[in-house]
């Protein structure tokens, strides 16, 4: 085996955070999506984007034995607006799933047909001033919480004129910060730091004039956040599928936001040990930094795949990512890890 080409670190970074500024909720991902072809045209990879949204691209490799394919996801945590209220505000509906306490007070941005308007998420009684104890009490639901709008509307008829309908998306601020020490702190570090990861894997390769071992798909999917984003959209004579997402730092969990994480089990149960295997195999021969764990409340698109059908062998990695599904924080390490860890799988 080769051995591996030199991650671009600041390229890696430079492109998560391009991808972390674009807004991506779960149904609105044709921006990002476009930005992702960008990247594939200028990775010198021919792409397409399926009926769905998903956009696909495949690599000729030395040989065409055990097709495979790596998969992660664009779409990200958000929501759309429910009902617009008589005092002009707005009641959302989730889009994935996420604790309503972890969006209060975010900045989000309003998706209108006509343009984008900027507004807070809230308590309906969010002044200690005006209601006392009542802020500290209150449960956090989909009751509970509005959307303050940034323009002048206290009545439904005057933000139905601001052109907002029920149905808009609504998405929110990932709030991106690369500091000195490594971290990344951001919304949605939830799959963009998987793509990213991908996407410096192809750099890397190209830049060293290498081509993977077996050809290979790359395929960007739209709706994981919703249980079905990878469900279709491979070839048919596919053998092996990697997702490539977050890995789940907390208490009782193995991972960590410097390594990559191999996931062995999640709720929906075990990934392909075979595979889960040969992937520790090449960590330990190439001394890429990773851990192994297990997350009970987590599916990824690799099981989507397997629900609808897909004959093949399946496993998870990523970078470890604290607070998921919350104001989300990794390591540039984690994402490197995971980087070369693509490297050695696309050339084993």
């Amino acid at each position: 085996m080769p051995k591996l080409p030199r991650i671009d670190q600041d390229f890696l970074l430079k492109t998560l955070i391009r991808l972390l500024e674009i807004p991506s909720p779960t149904g609105y991902t044709e921006a990002v999506i476009d930005q992702l072809k960008d990247h594939m045209k200028v990775l010198g990879l021919d792409s397409e984007i399926t009926p769905k949204g998903t956009l696909i691209a495949t690599w000729k490799g030395e040989q065409d034995i055990r097709p495979r394919a790596l998969t992660a996801h664009v779409d990200t945590l958000g929501a759309m607006v429910k009902e617009i209220k008589t005092n002009g505000r707005l009641k959302l509906t989730q889009i994935g799933g996420y604790a309503w306490n972890s969006i209060e007070g975010e900045g989000c941005t309003v998706l209108k047909a006509d343009g984008d308007l900027r507004g807070s998420i809230l308590l309906t009684k969010a002044s200690g001033h005006v209601h006392g104890e009542a802020v500290g009490k209150t449960e956090r639901n989909e009751n509970t919480l509005e959307v303050r709008l940034d323009d002048r509307t206290d009545s439904k008829d005057e933000t139905l004129a601001l052109g907002v309908q029920v149905g808009d998306f609504v998405a929110l601020d990932a709030r991106v910060e690369a500091g000195s020490a490594g971290f990344i702190r951001s919304r949605h570090l939830d799959d963009k730091a998987g793509v990213a990861a991908v996407l410096g894997a192809i750099h890397a390769l190209k830049t060293a004039g290498l081509i993977p071992k077996q050809s290979t798909t790359f395929h960007f999917s739209t709706y994981e956040e919703v249980g079905h984003g990878a469900a279709a959209g491979f070839p048919e004579q596919l053998q092996e599928l990697v997702a490539v997402d977050m890995a789940a730092v907390g208490e009782g969990q193995a991972s960590d936001e410097f390594h990559v994480t191999i996931c062995v089990k999640d709720k929906g149960g075990p990934y392909h040990h075979a595979l889960s295997q040969q992937l520790r195999r090449l960590a330990e021969t190439h001394a890429i930094p990773y851990k192994v764990d297990i997350y009970p409340f987590y599916g990824s698109d690799g099981e989507a795949y397997w629900r609808a059908g897909g004959d093949v062998r399946v496993a998870l990695i990523g970078p470890g990512v604290d607070a998921s599904h919350n104001y989300e924080r990794t390591h540039i390490e984690a994402v490197v890890a995971s980087t070369k860890l693509i490297c050695a799988y696309l050339l084993s």
